[in-house]
């Protein structure tokens, strides 16, 4: 059993958090460097698509068998053995930069290889929180990953770009950094190594564990339905990106312009994770599911109002603030209505089901900005979203899914 220490006096969750931080702010350097790079090396918003949603695909399909091995191996080597993996792959990313020789197919297998370090990363993490953190803390400890995770995006995007103007491999580098940095953090936190699965020899095979976990979130029809309304939220939500940049320049503005706009999820994200915990009990999950939907719809029509280059900030900021409370009401329900010998395998489950349509956002958003322009694809894509909105609207079981929903 967990010793109930408050959470800041948990050294456990806070190396492996404060590791993750650090290596948080490199992914959003090269997250928002990266697209720049393939622009740079090809000018067509379509292959910064492919590129981007390479890794996506690459991640999603191994972390349903990730998630199986997670709950089976050592969670500790499998945290040092992935982020370890990530710091070669992204060394021989920066290196390719500095001497000249980078193409497009390094980066469409550099970033395949990031996606299934990452798959791997993501259940590994999940579980070791678990192992360190004592359920009633659970709010806490999501609401402080939130807050992470904004931040991040907060300083990533205008630094990134501030590192890109000085030299194309710099943000790359740097995130080599960052992942030395998450690498030792995870080293020393020394999360307990082996998860409460049962022995070898009794261990189903891979594909009845993934069916067991499949059959128990059919049954959950209200975890169901916030997987499908997710799912089609980040479609569309991911799908932004490009025509955001490319309508940040049809307005006029530079790759520092973009990346203050960009700076607007950060200050919204941060700023709604501190308040996370109080706004998450003013509505149950469902229906702060749909609301938060809808909010993204007019928002993406707002950023397409004809004013200053920066101005799309402003819609980025205020849906933002919204979107930590959603991402710790829907994680703590995962942690506490699944069954501890499935943890890893239904966290890779549930990523994998409401990403599903994910690899290709960026290649939709890349081909409608080229097709249509920034602002158009904008506009398509916030009616898209509030779409969605109405369909999730209509399902009660969405409507009343909560935390404490009783297991099926």
């Amino acid at each position: 059993m967990v010793e109930a220490v408050p959470l800041r006096r948990n050294r456990r969750f806070q190396l492996l958090w404060a590791g993750s931080a650090v290596s948080q702010l490199g992914t959003e350097l090269t997250k928002f460097a990266l697209p720049f790079l393939v622009l740079a090396l090809t000018g067509s918003p379509g292959w910064a698509g492919v590129v981007v949603g390479t890794r996506t695909t690459a991640f999603i399909a191994v972390q349903v068998p990730a998630g199986i091995w997670v709950d089976r191996w050592d969670r500790r080597r499998t945290l040092l053995v992935s982020q370890g993996a990530q710091l070669v792959n992204c060394a021989v990313l920066a290196l390719l930069i500095v001497v000249g020789e980078v193409r497009i197919w390094h980066l469409l297998v550099l970033g395949a290889v990031d996606g299934i370090c990452t798959a791997f990363d993501g259940p590994a993490r999940t579980t070791a929180i678990r192992a360190v953190v004592p359920a009633p803390q659970l709010p806490g400890a999501y609401a402080q990953e939130e807050a992470r995770g904004h931040a991040g995006r907060l300083a990533g995007p205008p630094l990134g770009a501030f590192l890109f103007g000085l030299g194309r491999a710099l943000p790359f580098v740097v995130d080599v950094l960052t992942y030395l940095v998450a690498f030792l953090c995870s080293l020393f936190a020394k999360v307990p190594r082996h998860p409460d699965t049962p022995r070898a020899g009794e261990r189903a095979s891979m594909r009845r564990e993934a069916a067991d976990a499949v059959r128990w979130l059919w049954r959950q029809r209200g975890l169901r339905g916030v997987c499908v309304a997710v799912m089609a939220m980040n479609l569309l939500g991911g799908a932004i990106l490009i025509p955001l940049i490319v309508l940040v320049g049809e307005r006029g503005g530079d790759a520092l312009t973009t990346g203050v706009v960009y700076a607007g999820m950060g200050v919204g994200g941060l700023v709604g994770a501190l308040l996370a915990q109080r706004i998450g009990g003013l509505l149950p999950a469902g229906k702060l599911l749909i609301a938060i939907i809808a909010l993204f719809g007019v928002a993406n029509a707002a950023m397409t109002l004809p004013l200053a280059a920066w101005w799309p900030m402003i819609p980025l900021l205020i849906t933002s603030l919204t979107t930590p409370t959603l991402n710790v009401v829907v994680n703590v329900a995962i942690a506490k209505l699944s069954p501890p010998d499935m943890l890893g395998r239904l966290d890779a489950l549930l990523t994998v089901a409401s990403m599903a349509l994910s690899p290709l956002a960026p290649v939709l958003g890349g081909l409608l900005a080229a097709e249509l322009g920034g602002a158009s694809a904008l506009l398509l894509i916030g009616a898209g979203l509030l779409l969605t909105a109405l369909a999730a609207a209509s399902s009660r079981d969405l409507r009343e899914f909560t935390e404490d929903a009783p297991v099926e």
